[in-house]
């Protein structure tokens, strides 16, 4: 039934841009970016102890944006040697924006912060909430405020090391941030220090994500603690970023939401609960994918997308770059569709 009227609500602004365009011969604003920066008081991190606690940003403000028709807010964390320009570019973004009418926000990391590109997802500030999370969840609120986004419908996604603190998000951040987009990423808290953070990319974590998935809901002061849902999109030839490690991920959010006791056993030998619904598709020259949902009250909680062939690459993308790989399903797409099936 939700799902209907978010179709029918779409359905009705659209019409109404059109009646107004006709009628008072009003030309629909174009879309654009516009840049901000802004601070945390909690947004020091351990390993660049002389970086600012404050970080740049891009917002795409979509074509047709009015104040007076508040829209959804994504936030896009850009992966390692990777800009905001570039990832939305390559993910094609301004056209998906565009068409469903989101604002975007774009954080941008600071060389001084690290020396890759990289956000920090494996600090223990930032783990944590604070550090580089506490300065992209500010950036949130500066946004919606700004431009009157939606505040039940914030997502957050990211690629790679933008993943990973889309992760963090969601787990340390559940009253500001309604469901998560991780592509090709890693759970919170996944690596116990920095210097392991490359063999956890490899190899999977070297701590209990699930416990720690059972402890931010614990933690939360809400009654009754508050779920997020979660989008996994992870490519099965990922030589940078593990598979073990989305699967890992897909396990702390299916604990941190609390997924139900008696359907939350793990079959002999699995390393997750039996999901709730599962399919494999296929499509022409695109790469197979797998699909297992797990649900609750009558949407989904955590999707797991496994695309077989693909590498550490953006699905769907601009092959011309760098971290994208044309041959895979459109990840947009199948973030549009998650935030229909979640809702």
């Amino acid at each position: 039934m939700k799902r209907q009227w978010l179709r029918v609500f779409a359905l009705f602004g659209g019409l109404r841009d059109f009646v107004s365009a006709r009628l008072f011969r009003r030309e629909v604003a174009p879309g654009r970016f516009e840049t901000g920066r802004i601070a945390s008081v909690r947004g020091r991190v351990t390993v660049a102890p002389v970086a600012e606690a404050a970080r740049d940003y891009l917002v795409y403000v979509p074509r047709g944006w009015s104040r007076w028709r508040r829209a959804p807010l994504v936030v896009l964390c850009h992966g390692c040697r990777q800009t905001p320009e570039e990832l939305a570019a390559l993910s094609r973004l301004v056209e998906r924006a565009d068409r469903e009418g989101w604002l975007v926000l774009l954080p941008r990391q600071s060389a001084a912060a690290n020396q890759w590109g990289c956000w920090n997802w494996f600090e223990t500030n930032t783990e944590h909430g604070a550090g580089e999370a506490a300065i992209v969840a500010a950036q949130i609120i500066g946004a919606r405020r700004r431009y009157r986004a939606k505040r039940e419908r914030v997502w957050v996604a990211g690629l790679s090391a933008g993943g990973a603190l889309a992760a963090v998000l969601g787990l340390r951040y559940p009253r500001l941030v309604r469901g998560v987009f991780v592509h090709s990423g890693l759970a919170c808290g996944a690596a116990s220090s920095a210097a392991t953070a490359l063999s956890v990319m490899r190899n999977g974590p070297d701590t209990d994500v699930a416990r720690i998935g059972d402890a931010a809901r614990n933690a939360q002061r809400h009654n009754p603690p508050l779920s997020v849902a979660l989008l996994v999109v992870h490519g099965d030839r990922d030589d940078v970023v593990a598979p073990s490690n989305g699967v890992a991920l897909v396990d702390q959010y299916l604990r941190f939401n609390a997924y139900p006791a008696d359907r939350a056993q793990h079959p002999a030998g699995a390393l997750l609960p039996a999901s709730d619904a599962s399919s494999r598709e296929s499509a022409g020259e695109r790469y197979p994918m797998r699909t297992d949902d797990w649900t609750s009250d009558g949407g989904v909680v955590v999707r797991h997308v496994l695309i077989e062939g693909l590498g550490h690459a953006w699905s769907g993308g601009d092959g011309r770059f760098a971290y994208a790989d044309a041959g895979g399903a459109d990840a947009l797409d199948l973030f549009a569709r998650f935030i229909v099936d979640a809702a």
